[in-house]
């Protein structure tokens, strides 16, 4: 029997376990890989292969049975998902069940989530900003939450080098507190959005406005396709023209021959060895035989998400650590962030009627913070600062749909194409909150035997107050480019609707206030990383993917030289 159980432990046995296979998990075990690594990517959804489980890319409107909505089970069966307003008949399958796998709210946590190999970076916004030290400083200087243990300095060269396997359209700006990147040629701006970024820089000192820099494809790049403009992007993309991990990323690990990925693997908990303080393994649950199962590696990368990672360590029980594994500090699951958002402001503008544009580009603007950048644009009603995304485009056929008229000349009137809109919406940070967590709940096990989840975290006083900003801000901005009809709007929501939740394990110089140090290894247990939003100790006002995939590089390159050294 202990010949079984030593076979049975070899055959499990990798150099190195990556738990997730989203943005930065795709992205940690395609470095791990190309270093020659064995690795092992274990994934709690289902399986997902990139053109083979796309089934509604080349759908068009009318191919849909309820024009893109859900049905009312449907809804009952994503009662979260829903709150994003980004899951409709056309992705659904990529989607999360909420129903099937559910958490408690003690506040509402808009919880948004993929459940299938590659997680969310099969339906992310691929908007791609780098940091700047008026992030990676503000902590400090205000004396919020705790000292960011990197620079700019330490990331720039790994921003590089993620943009340029990645991909990513943009335009430079030459701004110190949005710095530029390796850029692919930028999407065009169409007429009215070329007009109210004129009149915004022109009225306006320290507000700028450029196209998106995203991760889609403007030409052919790293034998991908260029992107079409059909804008199906949350479909799967066909021709690879947006980053993902399942068309990029885990097809580049399995190149090497040193990538094992496993679906529906429910990852329990962690394991330690006390004797050697290292981390030996996983324990997974398979989520259809609810077996559980062991896999060993001598590296090992949490890449679940904010929520999933810290659910991981919390549910890592031992000895040594009987409050969650590397949880010396106590603040592991807490100081959840997100980006507030859904607010902003629209209006019409009268003119540009002989004038179109062509396709469905996938992107729209981007105007950068311009709040408490420096003492010329220092604000006392609140901290930190937002920035916006938002887009022009012409009224289509469906403005009539309310309308009371009727008639021939009003069906042909609808053939034309509407007055031009644009709209624009604000990004604004959330500040780091002790109070603001998650935690498990183990007299509640799920079918797998898994601790629920419990949120408690809302916005504070500080959101509060920059909403408001927000909304004038946007609205004097387009007023001042001559827009008429011109509205605010905030459709509220909670933490989490933003997608991009941080935090719950955060970098720190301290292993009595933080989780990770500045490679992103948990205090105390050196073979041991997270690299995905757990990790970050503020939340900026930026998209921050690119950044978790510039961590996820330079932790990767860290720990396998550490290795080669034999200090792991």
């Amino acid at each position: 029997m202990s010949n079984l159980n030593i076979k049975a432990k070899s055959e499990n046995t990798f150099d190195a376990i990556v738990v997730g296979s989203g943005v930065s998990g795709g992205f940690t075990a395609k470095e791990l890989c190309e270093k020659g690594l064995k690795t092992l990517v274990l994934e709690r959804g289902r399986m997902v292969t990139h053109l083979e489980d796309y089934p509604t890319m080349n759908k068009d409107p009318w191919d849909f049975n309820y024009q893109k909505r859900l049905t009312n089970k449907e809804r009952e069966d994503h009662y979260v998902q829903i709150r994003s307003g980004f899951i409709s008949e056309e992705n659904k399958h990529f989607y999360h069940n909420d129903k099937a796998d559910p958490y408690e709210e003690k506040q509402r946590f808009d919880w948004i989530r993929a459940d299938v190999v590659g997680g969310r970076s099969l339906i992310w916004g691929r908007q791609c900003y780098r940091w700047s030290d008026l992030d990676f400083e503000a902590n400090a200087k205000e004396g919020i939450g705790v000292d960011w243990p990197i620079r700019y300095k330490d990331l720039a060269p790994w921003y590089d080098y993620v943009e340029r396997y990645v991909g990513v359209s943009g335009e430079p700006l030459g701004l110190s507190h949005l710095p530029d990147g390796q850029y692919l040629p930028p999407m065009e701006m169409n007429c009215l959005e070329k007009h109210i970024k004129k009149e915004i820089e022109s009225k306006f000192p320290n507000r700028y406005m450029t196209i998106g820099r995203v991760a889609n494809l403007t030409v052919p790049h790293n034998g991908r396709g260029a992107c079409q403009s059909r804008n199906r992007c949350a479909r799967g993309c066909p021709y690879g023209a947006y980053y993902s991990s399942v068309s990029v990323a885990l097809p580049d690990a399995a190149k090497t021959g040193n990538l094992t990925l496993r679906p529906h693997s429910m990852v329990h908990s962690v394991i330690y060895d006390e004797g050697s303080g290292k981390a030996t393994g996983v324990r997974i649950v398979d989520r259809e035989s609810k077996e559980m199962i062991e896999y060993h590696a001598g590296l090992i990368f949490l890449n679940a998400s904010a929520p999933g990672t810290a659910a991981i360590l919390l549910n890592s029980i031992s000895n040594r650590y009987p409050d969650g594994l590397g949880n010396d500090s106590g603040e592991l699951g807490h100081n959840i962030m997100d980006h507030h958002y859904r607010l902003g402001a629209s209006g019409t503008y009268e003119g540009f009627e002989d004038e179109y544009y062509r396709g469905r580009r996938p992107n729209g603007i981007y105007i950068p913070r311009f709040r408490n950048i420096n003492a010329a644009t220092s604000t006392k009603e609140f901290l930190r600062g937002y920035g916006y995304q938002g887009s022009a485009g012409r009224l289509s056929f469906s403005r009539g749909a309310n309308d009371k008229n009727f008639g021939a000349a009003f069906k042909d009137s609808l053939v034309q194409a509407g007055p031009w809109t644009f709209g624009m919406t604000g990004f604004g940070e959330i500040l780091p909150y002790h109070e603001n967590r998650m935690y498990l709940d183990h007299d509640q096990p799920d079918e797998w035997g898994l601790p629920k989840m419990v949120f408690d975290a809302s916005y504070k006083e500080n959101e509060t107050v920059m909403r408001e900003y927000i909304k004038n801000d946007a609205a004097e901005m387009l007023e001042a480019a001559g827009l008429k009809n011109v509205a605010t709007f905030d459709a509220g929501g909670a933490i989490g609707v933003g997608v991009h939740e941080m935090g719950t394990a955060r970098m720190g110089r301290d292993p009595k206030t933080s989780v990770l140090n500045a490679h992103n290894q948990v205090h105390g247990i050196p073979n041991l990383f997270v690299t995905d939003g757990s990790c970050m100790t503020s939340s900026g006002t930026q998209n921050p993917s690119i950044t978790y995939l510039a961590l996820s590089a330079r932790a990767v390159d860290f720990a396998t030289t550490e290795m080669k050294r034999k200090n792991l």
